[in-house]
C-alpha cells in the first residue's frame, strides 16, 4: 500500500464520524425548526383565544347593562299605569338596579385607566 492509500484508511474513520455528526446536527436543526415552528402556533392560538375570551366579556357586559336597562324601562313604565299599585319591592329593585349599573360603570372606568396607565 502506499501512503495516499494509509492516508485515506487513517481519514476514513474521522470522514464517516464527521458525516454522523453533520447527520445528527441537520436532524437537531430539523427538529427545533418544527418545535418553533409549532410553538408559534401554540402563541397564534392563545392570542385567537384571548381575543374569543375579550369579545364573549365585552357582550356579556353588554348584555347586563341591557338588561338593566330593560328591566328599569319596564319597571318605570309599570309605576306610570294608574291602576297598579306598585309595592316596595318594585322600587327597591330600581334602586338597586341603579346601583348594580354605577358599579359596573366605575369598575369598568377604573379598569379603562389602569389599562391606559399600564401600557402607556
Amino acid at each position: 500500500m502506499g501512503t495516499v492509500s494509509t492516508i485515506l484508511i487513517a481519514c476514513l474513520p474521522s470522514a464517516v464520524t464527521a458525516f454522523c455528526f453533520w447527520l445528527i446536527e441537520q436532524r437537531i436543526a430539523k427538529h427545533d425548526k418544527k418545535r418553533d415552528a409549532d410553538e408559534q402556533n401554540r402563541i397564534a392560538e392563545a392570542e385567537r383565544r384571548e381575543k374569543i375570551r375579550e369579545k364573549e366579556q365585552t357582550l356579556l357586559v353588554r348584555s347586563v347593562s341591557a338588561a338593566i336597562v330593560l328591566g328599569t324601562a319596564t319597571a318605570k313604565a309599570v309605576e306610570r299605569i294608574p291602576d297598579t299599585h306598585c309595592n316596595g319591592d318594585m322600587h327597591a329593585a330600581l334602586e338597586y338596579a341603579d346601583k348594580v349599573k354605577r358599579e359596573q360603570d366605575d369598575f369598568l372606568t377604573q379598569q379603562g385607566i389602569e389599562n391606559i396607565y399600564e401600557e402607556g
